[in-house]
């Protein structure tokens, strides 16, 4: 039982973060000329990616039958983002805000 609380509050937290990360597409009324000027918005959607990585980490940690179809990949990018922060394209984080999320919410629906 204790095991299932751990992953019900990342998901809990995941699914936060994804709120937020709708907030800053809305804000910036899905324009990435104006979302990449906001060096906020951007780092704020970098924060937010680390804490999914974290999170998505952790999960797969406790029980690693949990299927989440780009798992390697956002714990790839929580790395790069940690690590490699100076490498990041801001185009690349504004796909993952409008291509990649919204299949991870999804997913995050059906758990």
């Amino acid at each position: 039982m204790q095991q299932h609380n751990k992953i019900l509050k990342y998901i809990l937290d995941i699914e936060s973060v994804l709120l937020e990360l709708n907030e800053i597409i809305s804000r910036h009324k899905g324009d990435y000329s104006s979302f990449s000027a906001d060096f906020v918005s951007v780092r704020a959607v970098e924060r937010d990616l680390i804490i999914i990585g974290e999170a998505i980490g952790k999960i797969l940690s406790l029980d690693n039958t949990i299927k989440i179809s780009s798992a390697k990949d956002i714990i790839g990018l929580r790395n790069l983002l940690v690590h490699a922060y100076d490498s990041i394209d801001t185009s690349v984080l504004w796909k993952i805000l409008i291509k990649d999320l919204p299949i991870l919410q999804e997913e995050l629906t059906t758990l």
